[in-house]
């Protein structure tokens, strides 16, 4: 039921395809550093405001944003609270994904969803595959959705100067964990290259992966992505990616034209919009919209 809420509901609804607005990046990235560009997102209301007024099917944040607002909002729009974090301010950092809420927290203030993040290759995997597995399958007792950002972090992912952090096969596999756990949605990053496998030497894997099975082009990487996904029986959605100024609607466009080709579920973007006024990222997440819209852009 609240699956299909998340995926009625914005401009998108009914359509199949995914628009979310993700704000977590004041624990991820620091408050500072996220919300100085533009400091009215320091108050939860006009997350949620950005989220309702850009069409979004859906606003992703931290308990205490959600929360805050709950009363007022989480019957406008849904809701998805991200119950872990990698909190920053340790020093030197960890790079952990720490549990900030529970999933009954969620349950209580209306959300539709709770999303989580594992850092797949990290020592504390572990730890945070077994957390995340028992949240989730909390999460479907109380009838709500469940997202899964299947991150990868090991600086061994890093070779000659090639970062495969976002490799195909790399973040493949990751998704093929995600949707083990029962994750409904997977957020991944998009591929920036192929070969992660074969370049760190290690794990198994097969030269199909590289030769018949996935060409070398971005459309090939997401669909590799995609068919770790059950073949897309899961929805893969993929990540906005850093604000880089003005070009940022250009990139957000093409990255929603390349997981679309690649039969991806859509797109959630956070910086490129919340760190603008308003009604630039009210514009650049309905552009993003139009992508999926389009009859003319279609699965490759």
């Amino acid at each position: 039921m609240n699956l299909g809420r998340v995926f009625g509901h914005g401009r998108l609804g009914g359509s199949g395809y995914l628009s979310l607005l993700p704000v977590d990046q004041g624990i991820e990235h620091s408050g500072g550093a996220s919300f100085s560009p533009n400091p009215i997102y320091f108050d939860p209301e006009n997350i949620v405001r950005l989220a309702i007024e850009g069409g979004c099917n859906g606003v992703a944040s931290t308990l205490g944003v959600l929360g805050s607002v709950a009363r007022k909002y989480a019957h406008k729009i849904p809701f998805v609270v991200k119950i872990n974090h990698n909190e920053m301010l340790t020093y030197p950092n960890s790079y952990e994904q720490i549990v900030f809420a529970q999933v009954e927290q969620a349950w209580e203030l209306g959300a539709a969803a709770v999303g989580a993040t594992i850092y797949f290759g990290n020592e504390d995997c572990s730890r945070e595959l077994v957390e995340i597995s028992e949240a989730f399958a909390r999460a479907h007792e109380l009838g709500m959705a469940t997202i899964l950002w299947c991150y990868l972090r090991n600086p061994a992912f890093k070779k000659d100067g090639v970062d495969y952090h976002a490799s195909a096969d790399l973040t493949g596999q990751a998704n093929h964990l995600g949707v083990t756990i029962e994750a409904d949605i997977i957020k991944q990053k998009q591929p920036t290259n192929n070969g992660g496998y074969p370049a760190i030497e290690f794990g198994k894997t097969s030269d199909l992966v590289y030769s018949e099975l996935v060409a070398d082009h971005p459309v090939d990487w997401v669909r590799w992505q995609v068919a770790n996904c059950y073949m897309g029986r899961v929805g893969l959605i993929n990540s906005g990616g850093a604000s880089g100024g003005q070009d940022d609607l250009a990139q957000a466009v093409r990255t929603a034209v390349v997981n679309k080709r690649g039969g991806g579920s859509g797109l959630i973007s956070g910086r490129k919009a919340f760190q603008k006024p308003m009604a630039e990222g009210v514009r650049l997440l309905n552009a993003i919209q139009d992508v999926y819209l389009c009859d003319d852009v279609t699965v490759a």
